[in-house]
């Protein structure tokens, strides 16, 4: 018995579904374009934040040493710089090093620094954190440490970065959440109007004894369905879209200049696939429960 009733709510809901081709075919093609959307915003910012993680990861700070720092003061102060939370690498800087880069930063202009030899520059080390967050908590300690005689800190540069970071994912949110409602009122009007042609076969089953969950859950399966379908079409042709622009980006010289390197759908896929999954089937339930409300008041 148990197995004919859940094979009575799937051919049920799947009769709905094409009985009523009109209404589900412009169901799915507007919840498809939503959902493209979505996948649009999402994989945009998913880049966008992995750009901004690698520059991150990039950024940080550099700690000046006195000049006449002996080479044991040099070692002991990597050891402390490894003990300070948030710092994720350090890397020592000699004075040639320094010279060297001051010259490829006055290009034409290196003959300023003519007549002068690396002993004008002191030894550094050059500090990246794991999180950008902590970067006046690190400062501050490296400050403080012994044989340190500057620490130039690219706030400005980090405060952005993270900034950027945040806007994006608001930007997503936000999206998202306006994405969900637009879906739920188009499938609950579109299954509005399947209950709406049904009306006196609902009063008919109501008057003999159905329960309003026996009479939903058609509906809902309907919904579900529409969602689900929509889910699928959407990734296939994000999935599609996203590649191939991927590729031809990646081919590009001006994008390979840029040296930013474009996640694969696959990095993406399974967040897309649940997010898409969960969307489709919470807007079948939720927009066929609101359809049906009006109909099932005793």
């Amino acid at each position: 018995m148990k197995y004919n009733v859940i094979g009575y709510f799937l051919s049920e809901g799947f009769r709905n579904v094409f009985k009523n081709k009109k209404s589900t075919f412009s169901c799915l093609g507007v919840m498809c374009a939503t959902m493209l959307i979505f996948g649009l915003f999402f994989t945009i910012g998913e880049n966008i934040n992995n750009a901004v993680q690698g520059l991150e990861q990039e950024q940080g700070m550099q700690v000046f040493m006195e000049y006449e720092a002996t080479e044991e003061q040099i070692s002991k102060l990597k050891e402390d710089l490894n003990k300070i939370e948030g710092i994720n690498n350090v890397t020592f800087v000699t004075k040639e090093e320094a010279y060297n880069t001051m010259k490829e930063r006055l290009g034409k202009n290196e003959d300023a620094i003519k007549g002068f030899t690396p002993d004008i520059f002191s030894v550094s080390y050059v500090v990246t954190l794991t999180d950008l967050t902590l970067n006046n908590q690190v400062y501050n300690e490296i400050s403080a440490l012994e044989n340190v005689r500057e620490v130039l800190n690219k706030r400005d540069t980090i405060e952005t970065l993270s900034n950027i970071g945040n806007t994006i994912q608001f930007v997503t949110f936000t999206m998202f959440a306006i994405l969900i409602l637009i879906s739920l009122f188009i499938i609950s009007n579109t299954i509005k109007l399947t209950v709406h042609a049904r009306r006196k076969e609902i009063s008919i089953m109501k008057y003999v004894g159905a329960t309003n969950g026996f009479i939903r859950t058609p509906f809902m399966i309907e919904g579900i369905i529409i969602g689900l379908l929509s889910g699928l079409i959407s990734i296939l042709i994000i999935g599609g879209g996203y590649n191939y622009i991927a590729t031809q980006l990646s081919q590009s010289d001006t994008w390979q200049k840029l040296s930013i390197n474009l996640l694969s759908f696959g990095d993406m896929f399974g967040q897309i696939v649940l997010v898409y999954m969960l969307l489709g089937v919470g807007i079948g339930i939720v927009g066929s429960s609101i359809s049906m409300k009006r109909y099932l008041e005793v």
